[in-house]
């Protein structure tokens, strides 16, 4: 039996994130945005809570850590920077840890935050990316700059095309008015406007995308690809 990953809607725009191993019982939160509603989500499906895993300190990311320890002694993990609440294990680039027989590789991707991380599961082909990439989007730079942005996309970028990326936040559509004012000729970004609307128009999450996806459709991404951009708008000059 393979992972499991159950996605909520919680806060205002915010996606929590359970994954679980069906075998062992285990169960990880990815980020803490709604303690009550990540408890709620765990007691509807049977699962204990056994650790939850942080991407960056924000209080919609970590806030209910601190409710989540004392109701289940979840163990947990995130990165260096001493406003993760209650954290037992410090996690640093190129990290590795076992979670239900599977291993789970840490990423450092500063721009949001100084310390952002995300983690890569490569055997069930994800990884939870926090608010470093959004579909059709990237994270505020908080803390970061725009070389560290670029940096840790392209890291991201770099996974296998199939890998299913979990972003912390439901802003496709926004995200895809910036996208088509910058590259609306561009039939990948199209194409992935049209499916995110019908998702939406259908209550459904445009969450997860994938690398394959973001690699050419997400404007801060194939803003890299200066002589794609440079064809596409010849293309259009010359008819």
């Amino acid at each position: 039996m393979t992972l499991e990953v159950a996605l909520f809607s919680c806060l205002s725009d915010n996606y929590g994130f359970l994954l679980h191993d069906p075998i062992t019982g285990a169960t990880a939160a990815i980020d803490t945005p709604d303690p009550k509603e990540i408890a709620k989500q765990c007691e509807t499906r049977g699962w204990t809570l056994t650790e939850i895993w942080n991407t960056h300190w924000h209080p919609d990311h970590a806030g209910g850590n601190v409710a989540l320890k004392r109701r289940y002694n979840a163990l947990v993990r995130g990165p260096e920077q001493a406003s993760i609440p209650a954290r037992d294990e410090t996690l640093r680039d190129g990290d590795q840890f076992e979670f239900a027989g599977h291993r789970v590789d840490v990423i450092h991707t500063p721009g949001h935050t100084d310390e952002h991380i995300i983690y890569h599961v490569p055997s069930a082909e994800l990884a939870f990316v926090g608010d470093t990439i959004f579909a059709l989007g990237c994270g505020r730079l908080f803390e970061g700059t725009p070389d560290e942005m670029w940096s840790s996309l392209s890291k991201l970028m770099a996974l296998p095309e199939q890998t299913r990326l979990y972003c912390a936040h439901e802003y496709t559509l926004s995200n895809a008015k910036f996208a088509m004012s910058v590259d609306g000729e561009n039939p990948d970004l199209i194409a992935a406007v049209a499916d995110a609307e019908a998702k939406r128009a259908a209550g459904q999450p445009t969450v997860p995308t994938t690398v394959g996806v973001e690699k050419r459709a997400n404007p801060f991404v194939t803003a890299g690809n200066a002589q794609e951009l440079g064809r596409r708008r010849a293309l259009k000059d010359a008819f």
